[in-house]
């Protein structure tokens, strides 16, 4: 298996990835860098002299990864769970460290519309109808 992520940037650093990427890139603007702080959540991502917040976030469902050399034949090469996401510096960093929504628009808020709820459960009531549930079969 392979260590793969998703980078999400905005379009202007897109623009600029492409170019470097490209055969027709410049010499100043060749450099290219990604470094986290001590949170492990946090980082700076480094396109020539420019400097963009980034964030490390978990997606709401495991995406997988294929790779095929023949253009029939797949091969599963990973399974994605995060996505580095950067914004312009202007953005609000974001606040939970879970994405809302997965990668394509049908899954936009995905936890909330396709999978289920997490059950509200008050332990010192549930621990009250065990003990009765206990007292009456004995």
């Amino acid at each position: 298996m392979e260590e793969q992520f998703v980078l999400r940037v905005p379009p202007s650093v897109a623009e600029r990835l492409d170019r470097l990427l490209g055969e027709n890139a410049s010499t100043d603007d060749k450099s290219l860098d990604l470094s986290f702080e001590e949170d492990g959540r946090t980082g700076t991502f480094v396109v020539g002299n420019d400097r963009f917040p980034a964030s490390l976030l978990d997606l709401p469902c495991v995406v997988e990864s294929f790779k095929t050399y023949d253009d029939s034949v797949l091969i599963k090469t990973a399974d994605i769970g995060q996505m580095i996401m950067v914004r312009d510096s202007s953005d609000a960093a974001p606040d939970t460290v879970e994405y809302r929504h997965g990668l394509t628009p049908p899954m936009r808020d995905a936890r909330k519309r396709r999978f289920r709820r997490e059950p509200d459960l008050n332990v010192s009531l549930a621990s009250l109808h065990w003990n009765i549930l206990f007292a009456i079969l004995l």
